[in-house]
């Protein structure tokens, strides 16, 4: 996987259910419209207000209907059992690649040492040695509490070279992104388009973002002309005035305008709509369909 992902957002029904119709339909929309890839059931995606059962329709639905090969999945939860079940199901129906964070609950039990997270990953990579799918690890130190250090991020690839794949790295933290994507194989992919100006320079394999949910022919024009100052400028005015609102309901709200389909606006608790003074404030952002 390189180039342009985004990171979809996961439409639901009045019910709080996965609305599967609408999901393919915008996933449809971003492979068409310039993304290389999806990650589905990101942060962006709100796994974690979803059952594994309700996940693994999502999933199901995505790899049937769409090019598996350009699907990368969130499979990380807080307990193992859990994430190693997760991750093998996303194989079995043939997702390319697990995203799969860190158990973050145990960041509140203090202590948790590189070699605890080690050992957790080390089970999840052995309990789904038959159903060998790549893994990448997810860095959000923000949400989780729960830091990859670049010893074990190093530590990890060398243990598990044909599974290790790279990292989403969304602590913000340039310096260490371009660290990791030092580590030799190790495909590094920050989680703002805005990074793309430093791809070559620091050599990240592209970049996963919940704004290219929306912005994606701009970014994927951006990722083929780096250089460009002016494509620059629009894609961090665009990220910018989306990443002044709550994340995932000015997504959903910017979706719902490209579809001209209010459902797609619907969050899950305890994510709530924008208000109409936010809704606003984003008539600015300019979308391919406009």
């Amino acid at each position: 996987m390189r180039g342009v992902i985004a990171a979809v957002p996961t439409p639901v029904t009045a019910g709080g259910e996965p609305d599967v119709g609408r999901f393919l339909h915008h996933a449809r929309w971003a492979l068409a419209n310039g993304c290389d890839a999806l990650n589905v059931l990101g942060t962006t995606g709100e796994a974690n207000s979803f059952s594994a059962d309700q996940r693994k329709a999502v999933m199901s639905a995505a790899a049937a209907e769409l090019d598996a090969s350009r699907l990368m999945v969130g499979t990380g939860t807080p307990d193992l059992a859990t994430t190693i079940a997760l991750t093998k199901y996303a194989c079995d129906v043939g997702f390319a690649a697990a995203l799969v964070l860190p158990p973050y609950y145990y960041y509140y039990y203090k202590g948790v040492s590189d070699d605890g997270l080690f050992a957790w990953f080390e089970r999840l990579i052995l309990a789904t040695r038959d159903a060998p799918g790549l893994v990448y690890l997810y860095n959000f130190p923000q949400l989780t509490g729960v830091p990859f250090s670049f010893e074990l991020v190093r530590r990890l690839k060398a243990a598990f070279p044909e599974r290790i794949a790279g990292a989403k790295d969304s602590s913000g933290n340039l310096s260490y992104t371009s660290q990791l994507a030092k580590i030799d194989g190790f495909d590094v992919f920050p989680s703002s388009e805005t990074a793309i100006a430093k791809a070559d320079a620091d050599g990240y394999a592209g970049c996963i973002s919940a704004t290219v949910s929306v912005t994606a022919p701009l970014v994927a024009e951006y990722w083929a002309a780096p250089s460009n100052a002016a494509l620059a400028t629009r894609v961090v005015e665009a990220r910018s005035a989306i990443a002044a609102h709550p994340l995932i309901p000015a997504v959903k709200c910017l979706v719902a305008r490209l579809h001209e389909d209010p459902a797609f606006e619907r969050v899950l608790p305890p994510h709530l709509p924008l208000t109409e003074a936010q809704k606003t404030a984003l008539t600015g952002v300019k979308l391919a369909a406009e």
